[in-house]
């Protein structure tokens, strides 16, 4: 036995309880037909004239309907006689290679064979003007060479500032057009001017006829999509902020509040800019971001959190893990420096990627996450465990949070507490699968 395994062999685990917490659920059955729809009341695709090559934006976040989304662009373009293609528009994402770009949109199922489109992945970018604060603005090489540009992102609070402006359409033009380099340009002077940055390099870009339009995807608190807008050029800076204030009522969180342990079985660019949701846990790596949740009487804390593992989608990019207080030793293996670092060196945000105490399995790992919660009594741990922070529905809370279950409307108690089990290696599940065998 090791000195580690020694320490913390006395560490009590508790027993757990599978639930489901409840949140308002406003969902679109049918995004396919309702974006259909709403393309031909918007007009806009009239300005499509046969043989125009037209390009539209694959971001990099895990976003529900999103290849769905673009298959339903792309047939419609070509309805419309145009020739549509798809680009990777994630900054400095998948590596900042055209390789790992296009990777990261295959992985969230965005293929060619399903989009019915081709995906032109280029770095390559060109400067097409200045913002009014000075930053150079460039956009992706091949998107401008196109005869037409489609914006699509969600829209959703970021997890590094507070804005008007957060993650969205804004965003997408200022970052994911630019690729890397206008990704660095806005970044390069804090994430304090981020949203200053953002408006100056998308006012801009707007100026341009070639932007046609943006679509805006909207997610209810589970991940599903509930509302889509098709918005015009000149209108989007106009409109975008008031979809941000209701994306903020629309954000999930822990109906239990403060909590000493929360366990996340995977964290990933995918799920998060910052590999998890910051405003859910209620911990920020910048200054600049605010907690806007409340859970309970207050905004939610959280004494240590425990990432298990890495997404299989994140392709190795730890990004958030530093933020983070224990990881295990498959997540830190996972953990890929060419993937990771580009992406932290390009926001200025370093704290993000620095190593937590990384446990050889997920037991020592929820042990030293209870036994340095201080906490008198080890075994009135308040703890949580959830697959990500995309999945907020389904968890599992420890036994002495029953009782606060109980008495709580939105929450609906799925069974009876049961012991944490574990696999021969100390694991909750293997690093082969990825799954979690409850959640």
């Amino acid at each position: 036995m090791s000195f580690i395994e020694d320490i913390l062999s006395d560490i009590p685990l508790p027993r757990v309880v599978k639930i489901r917490q409840k949140f308002d659920r406003p969902v679109i059955a049918d995004v396919e037909s309702l974006l259909s729809s709403k393309l031909g009341a918007s007009g806009f695709l009239t300005k499509i004239k046969p043989g125009m090559r037209i390009a539209i934006t694959a971001g990099s976040r895990g976003v529900t309907n999103l290849p769905l989304a673009l298959r339903t662009l792309v047939r419609e373009i070509k309805k419309a006689g145009g020739q549509p293609f798809i680009f990777p528009a994630m900054g400095s994402h998948g590596g900042a290679t055209a390789e790992g770009q296009r990777a990261m949109v295959e992985g969230m199922g965005i293929t060619e064979e399903y989009t019915e489109a081709p995906i032109i992945s280029s770095m390559e970018t060109i400067r097409i003007g200045t913002a009014s604060n000075g930053l150079p603005v460039f956009v992706d090489k091949n998107a401008w060479a196109a005869d037409g540009v489609i914006i699509v992102n969600r829209i959703k609070p970021h997890v590094g500032f507070r804005g008007r402006y957060e993650s969205g359409c804004v965003k997408m033009i200022a970052i994911g057009l630019g690729k890397q380099k206008s990704a660095e340009n806005c970044h390069r002077r804090g994430i304090g001017k981020l949203e200053e940055n953002f408006v100056a390099v998308a006012t801009e870009v707007l100026k341009f006829p070639k932007i046609f339009f943006s679509v805006a995807l909207m997610e209810n608190p589970y991940h599903e999509t509930y509302r889509v807008e098709v918005i015009e050029r000149e209108k989007l800076l106009e409109i975008e902020p008031a979809l941000q204030a209701e994306a903020k009522t629309m954000t999930p969180k822990f109906h239990f509040n403060p909590l000493d342990v929360l366990i996340l079985d995977e964290i990933g660019k995918n799920i998060s800019g910052s590999g998890f949701d910051n405003n859910i846990v209620g911990r920020f790596h910048t200054p600049f971001a605010t907690p806007f949740i409340k859970s309970g009487s207050d905004t939610q804390r959280i004494t240590r959190i425990i990432a298990l593992d890495l997404s299989k989608e994140t392709k190795g990019n730890g990004n958030g893990i530093g933020i983070l207080d224990f990881t295990t030793k498959r997540a830190f293996d996972k953990f890929d420096f060419e993937q990771t670092y580009p992406n932290c060196l390009t926001s200025t945000v370093p704290v993000s990627v620095k190593i937590p105490m990384v446990l050889n399995n997920d037991k020592l790992a929820i042990k030293s996450a209870i036994k340095t919660c201080n906490i008198d009594d080890f075994r009135d741990v308040r703890l949580v465990r959830v697959k990500n922070t995309l999945c907020m529905d389904l968890i599992e809370i420890s036994e002495n949070l029953l009782e606060e279950a109980k008495g709580n409307p939105l929450v609906e108690i799925l069974g009876e507490p049961e012991e944490i089990t574990f696999d021969q290696d100390d694991n909750l599940f293997t690093a082969e699968s990825n799954v979690s065998p409850k959640l």
